[in-house]
């Protein structure tokens, strides 16, 4: 018992204000005192609930689903909660599938949607085969298991540790969570330095969230992010391409720039990038990225899609222009010169998001096809409109010509090639008639400088 009070108090410690020696308080908001109502929640997520409560275990839904209920907002998904063990919530479901070896899981399949069923998570006594930490104090497994009182203080921010306890349709709050919400506060639960170490991702979280709801840093949590963004270094960089898919294709990817580079955490993302943006050109900064966000933000908005591959190649654009030069410089021709700068930024890049294959050869294939758009001359563009990326590499283009990277009459020329019909395409595509004059003279001209092939007679 001792131990639990003393982990609960290194927790508690910065947590809402609450003296590290004071018991936690649950507050219990009725049906009348919160906006949740069964008709917003998932058929299928109530079935989870109602089906554990009737095997004799506590369900809760929990987290953000709660979060953006309260909010009025749709969720993205569903999280249920239970004193249930993962083998139990298996034995209880059929589609149930066990994942997970950091945090063991429950999956509960119905079609298209996943119900994902936690375990309430409990403190942990010291280092065994179920709770292991490195030696920078960050959690590497964690199936320790508990109760709701203990698994509150498990979760990252006040806000994500409100429980819709389906039992009397009551939102149960141990951590102040309503108040912060009502009052727009993102507030870590616990030390925030001790919080961020467990899981430096919690940084990249709190950016993230922060700018989805609108709410503002706890002043806490944000000095201590300046100061720990190395902390990032320790993270896979595979789940680091996980977390900048959340952060830049929610919608909101240009506050989240914007925010990460404040903290200092975006050049942990993308070093080559951060390099790039620090550079001017003609004393204006480079817009392209710039652009590239807000087009997806627009695009999100409108219900359109965005290829993770198109906006990671504008993230590392500038990076390759650089580098390209670069080589160019030291003597190499410019296709070699590119292609050589394309390897090693992306190289460089999955050192600190691995993204997978297909991704970084989407990105190369938008990148290579830039050049060929001067190319306007004979049956090559006929060519380069049947290429599968050709759409995404003339978005691309688009994009470069907006923000002074490309001539906007190329651009234009594109946009009414693909229009025109094949005719208008022949048409376009014929050599003008001053570069069939400079051909012609350039023929006449070896033929009459041309001696014979033998010497004459004596």
């Amino acid at each position: 018992m001792s131990i639990i009070l003393n982990f609960f108090k290194k927790i508690v410690k910065s947590a809402g204000g609450k003296a590290a020696d004071e018991a936690p308080k649950v507050r219990i908001y009725p049906r009348s005192e919160h906006t949740i109502s069964r008709a917003q929640i998932s058929e299928h997520a109530l079935k989870v609930l109602y089906r554990l409560q009737k095997s004799g275990y506590d369900a809760y839904l929990v987290g953000g689903c709660v979060r953006d209920l309260l909010l009025g907002r749709e969720p993205k998904d569903f999280d249920v909660v239970t004193n249930a063990h993962p083998e139990q919530i298996k034995g209880v479901f059929r589609n149930c599938r066990l994942i997970g070896r950091r945090f063991r899981l429950a999956h509960v399949h119905f079609g298209n949607e996943v119900i994902e069923v936690a375990t309430f998570r409990g403190f942990g006594n010291e280092q065994d085969d179920n709770q292991v930490t490195n030696d920078e104090g960050r959690l590497l497994r964690d199936n320790v298991y508990g109760t709701i009182e203990q698994d509150v203080w498990r979760r990252d921010f006040t806000v994500n540790a409100l429980y819709y306890n389906i039992k009397d349709f009551s939102v149960v709050d141990y951590t102040g969570g309503m108040d912060d919400h009502k009052s727009g506060m993102l507030r870590l639960i616990g030390d925030p330095e001790t919080r961020f170490r467990e899981d430096p991702v919690r940084m990249l979280r709190a950016v993230r969230f922060a700018v989805k709801l609108g709410f503002n840093i706890d002043p806490d949590c944000q000095k201590t992010i300046y100061g720990s963004a190395d902390l990032l270094y320790s993270i896979p960089s595979a789940r680091l391409y996980d977390e900048v898919l959340k952060l830049f294709l929610s919608g909101f990817a240009l506050q989240t720039f914007e925010m990460l580079r404040h903290y200092g955490l975006f050049q942990v993302l993308f070093p080559d990038t951060e390099k790039s943006l620090a550079v001017e050109e003609n004393g204006f900064p480079k817009l392209l990225l710039i652009k590239a966000l807000q087009n997806s933000d627009n695009r999100i908005a409108e219900g359109k899609t965005v290829t993770p591959y198109f906006l990671l190649a504008a993230f590392l654009w500038e990076p390759l222009r650089m580098l390209t030069r670069i080589n160019q410089e030291r003597g190499m021709d410019d296709y070699n010169a590119f292609q050589s700068a394309a390897g090693e930024i992306l190289s460089r890049q999955v050192r600190r998001t691995a993204f997978p294959r297909h991704i970084s050869l989407a990105m190369r294939e938008v990148w290579s096809l830039q050049p060929k758009f001067e190319q306007r001359i004979g049956p090559r563009p006929a060519r380069l409109l049947t290429h599968p990326r050709f759409r995404a590499a003339y978005d691309f283009l688009l994009l470069r010509a907006e923000t002074g990277d490309a001539g906007p009459e190329l651009a234009d020329w594109w946009s009414k090639f693909q229009q025109a019909d094949e005719a208008a395409q022949k048409k376009m595509t014929q050599p003008s008639r001053n570069l069939k004059n400079s051909r012609t003279r350039r023929r006449n001209g070896k033929k009459k400088n041309a001696g014979p092939t033998e010497n004459p007679p004596s």
